[in-house]
């Protein structure tokens, strides 16, 4: 195993700094990739983890639970920790160190007084249903953006960010806020989207599937088809008529829907024009969540 375990900010700033100081003097080009997750990985993270080790010459992935993120303290509990599989995979992957803190070092003097908040695209869609999520996801990215920079930084040919950090395209809501928060507060970084991973009967990849029994997996494939049957109606020009994919949704068993959404890009706002009983042009993202049994799943598709 080549991969490298690193538990503190101190160890992490110290050996990307002697990685990437070894990559310049063999001529090489030095650049710097970060794949933030909460660790339980699967092949959607192994994805993200091969984009970014083909793209930089030295890869971090790090593998936190983030309790400002849970609002029911049964859920943060439950979230599944895998730390050897994690390892294996992102080595498997070809990257170069997993920064896996503990949440003192994180979070050293108890729970933070100073947060990022995600404002007004933070409380609607996610956000409405899960009350400080965002803002706790966008804290401990903007940590995880910092702490990761190495001692002696990165150069920026051309005033490109030699920076970069990966995120999957899955958490549609998190990606554009965590986008607009890397533009609003000049964060030294580019961020690289990845496409949706998805299992060949098309149910997105994600730690929660593993919860699902085998007829509450069945069901959950209502989701991609609901937001399939939308996509196709967006190709074709045709009226979405989002009410009967709602229905589709809740006519599967055990599935309770809590929103499918067509919404701008950049802004998140619901396009509640042009949609519905008119012909589809233009873009946007069809979002939708559900509760499968007692799992909470979110799937998302480009439209247009």
């Amino acid at each position: 195993m080549s991969i490298a375990l690193v538990t503190t900010i101190a160890e992490l700033r110290a050996r990307t700094s002697e990685k990437l100081r070894e990559v310049e003097a063999s001529g090489g080009s030095k650049s710097l990739g970060l794949v933030p997750t909460m660790g339980a990985l699967h092949h959607g993270h192994a994805t993200l983890a091969r984009r970014a080790v083909a793209e930089n010459s030295v890869v971090v992935a790090s593998v936190f639970v983030n309790p400002l993120q849970f609002g029911d303290a049964q859920d943060l509990a439950r979230y599944p920790r895998t730390t050897d599989a994690d390892l294996a995979l992102l080595d498997e992957a070809g990257v170069d160190f997993m920064f896996a803190p503990s949440v003192e070092e994180m979070y050293p003097d108890g729970e933070p007084s100073i947060r990022v908040t995600a404002g007004t695209m933070g409380e609607i869609h996610e956000g409405a249903s899960r009350p400080g999520h965002f803002d706790g996801a966008l804290t401990v990215v903007s940590k995880l953006l910092h702490v990761a920079l190495p001692n002696e930084g990165l150069a920026a040919p051309g005033g490109r960010p030699a920076y970069r950090a990966y995120f999957g395209q899955k958490d549609a809501q998190q990606l554009t806020l965590v986008r607009r928060m890397v533009a609003d507060l000049n964060f030294p970084v580019e961020i690289v989207p990845v496409s949706i991973v998805r299992d060949p009967d098309g149910l997105a990849t994600s730690s929660r599937n593993r919860f699902l029994s085998e007829q509450e997996r069945t069901a959950a494939l209502v989701l991609s088809r609901a937001l399939g049957l939308l996509a196709s109606r967006a190709q074709a020009h045709e009226p979405l008529d989002i009410a009967s994919a709602e229905a589709l949704v809740r006519s599967a068993p055990g599935v309770e829907l809590d929103y499918l959404e067509v919404v701008d890009p950049q802004t998140l706002a619901p396009r509640a024009e042009n949609c519905q009983d008119t012909p589809f042009t233009g873009e946007a993202i069809a979002l939708i969540a559900a509760k499968v049994g007692s799992v909470r799943l979110i799937d998302n598709m480009r439209l247009g």
